[in-house]
């Protein structure tokens, strides 16, 4: 009887251990959603995430801010040590308009953290460009990590070491520094003399407010791989990007007329110090990311929501749901290898 025992906790303790190493071939996960608040480490206020995990509970829909999302409140949260993928939103957004990449993700077997940045979203612009918004919100991001880390739902769900960052447009220059990059703010003032129509990175002329100068760029070691989709990353040069050296998933569409692709993802892919995996959407504008948008929506926001013709969204979402899985599965997993051979040595 006590082998029968021992046998059958080392099945459990291995099945365990597959749930940590595979995400992603659970066939019957579900979503739920739980809200953290945590303060904001730039005033200490308290500021808002939503994590979007696994679960073993039935399917649910909620309204989230006007989101129709596949996810239940506080729902059971599947058995598992699961890895944790931070999400960064654009400027003046929210990144529940990504609900489908966040939910898609948690269902194969990922804690999803989408963090709404104070100062710079749908509600709040009071930090859009200013320095302590550029340099606060990767700080935001780690403040994000270390609060799910110490959540009481779902701490003893998250693996710790594997952690991965989502960033859009304005989340993928966050996410660049929280892996290492130094912005360049002389690159942004020669951009916007280049191009001043360009109103959403040259909104101050090229100029970001010094509203805080005991602030600098803070990477985050806890980052392993990034996942970046029409990032903001004109700041970097190739010697400011020298210290990144995580897996990264680079998309971009040649259509974007808001984050201009030939002088922010096409000239990244160039200089990252390792190449990253580049998918270049033919025709797809910036807003293609965005979950496609109920009829509702394309009434209401038609710019956000219409593609150019021949721009399917829905086709490119089921692509980049199942690219980023895998990406992050394999990224991540290698990151935790990687860290166990440096223990054991």
């Amino acid at each position: 009887m006590r082998h029968l025992c021992a046998l059958l906790l080392i099945c459990l303790l291995a099945s365990l251990n597959s749930v940590q190493a595979a995400p992603g071939r659970h066939p019957v996960w579900s979503v739920g959603y739980h809200e953290m608040t945590f303060l904001d480490p730039l005033d200490l206020q308290p500021m808002r995430a939503i994590a979007f995990y696994p679960s073993s509970d039935r399917e649910h829909m909620s309204l989230l801010e006007g989101y129709s999302v596949e996810a239940g409140e506080d729902t059971k949260v599947a058995i598992g040590r699961f890895p944790m993928l931070m999400l960064s939103h654009g400027n003046t957004g929210t990144p529940l308009a990504l609900h489908d990449l966040a939910t898609s993700l948690a269902r194969k077997g990922f804690v999803v953290v989408a963090v709404i940045h104070p100062g710079d979203n749908w509600r709040d612009h009071s930090r859009l460009g200013t320095l302590s918004n550029l340099y606060g919100r990767p700080i935001q991001i780690s403040q994000a990590i270390t609060a799910t880390l110490a959540d009481n739902m779902l701490a003893p769900f998250v693996n710790a070491e594997q952690v991965g960052v989502i960033g859009y447009s304005a989340g993928g220059e966050t996410a660049l520094i929280l892996s290492g990059a130094q912005p360049d703010l002389d690159r942004l003032r020669r951009y916007c003399q280049e191009r001043p129509d360009d109103h959403d990175a040259c909104n101050t002329q090229g100029e970001l407010i010094v509203d805080r100068d005991d602030l600098q760029p803070v990477a985050d070691p806890r980052v392993h791989a990034l996942l970046l989709m029409a990032p903001l990353s004109l700041k970097f040069g190739r010697h400011t990007l020298a210290d990144v050296h995580v897996p990264v998933l680079l998309y971009s569409g040649d259509g974007d007329k808001l984050v201009a692709f030939d002088k922010n993802a096409a000239a990244l892919a160039r200089k990252l110090p390792t190449a990253p995996d580049f998918k270049l959407l033919a025709g797809a504008g910036h807003f293609v990311f965005m979950a496609p948008c109920t009829e509702e929506q394309i009434r209401a926001m038609p710019a956000l929501c219409t593609d150019a013709d021949g721009v399917d969204r829905e086709d490119i979402h089921r692509n980049l749901i199942s690219e980023a899985g895998q990406f992050f599965a394999h990224a991540l997993g290698r990151s935790t290898r990687a860290g166990m051979q440096t223990v054991d040595q």
